[in-house]
């Protein structure tokens, strides 16, 4: 219990950091500080989520394509990272998917109406890193983008990108 909070804590300060370093510099913030910030924050969840993986699988079979990859991702690699499974994981069967987690535990700490709604982009830019890194390293290129229409409830949409 005790290291889900202090992760949750820590999410929260490394968040309010990256805002905070962009916007002493600068003094207000625009689109493109944003942007900036955003861009720090993924890139921090992808080397995360690399290293996350190679030890998840490190005893692991490998994969027999895309779709079990992402069932590992739902299934085990969630639980570990996020403490609980993905709700719901739907496929075009052309290499788009939409993860819907009902109860993200890094938007859970904030109010669950629609007054924060405008800044749950920044809490998940991280998740975001964690999960295409995590598919970087299983051999999957990708672009994950996250949407919050009401809160705790997010979609993460996986797009791999075929090579």
């Amino acid at each position: 219990m005790a290291d889900e909070s202090l992760f949750d804590f820590l999410h929260m300060e490394i968040v309010a950091h990256v805002y905070k370093e962009q916007q002493s510099s600068k003094g207000e913030m625009d689109n493109k500080d944003r942007a900036v910030c955003i861009s720090v924050l993924e890139g921090m969840g992808f080397r995360v989520g690399q290293g996350l993986i190679e030890r998840l699988t490190r005893d692991s079979p490998s994969f027999k394509d895309e779709l079990d990859i992402m069932k590992f991702i739902c299934k085990d690699f969630w639980t570990k990272v996020f403490r609980r499974q993905v709700d719901n994981l739907r496929t075009n069967h052309q290499g788009t998917y939409v993860l819907q987690d009902n109860k993200f535990v890094l938007l859970t700490q904030m109010s669950s109406g629609k007054q924060y709604l405008d800044q749950a982009p920044k809490y998940l830019a991280f998740s975001c890193g964690v999960v295409r890194g995590a598919l970087s390293n299983l051999g999957l290129e990708s672009v994950v983008t996250a949407e919050v229409s009401a809160m705790p409830s997010c979609k993460f949409q996986v797009v791999i990108q075929k090579l």
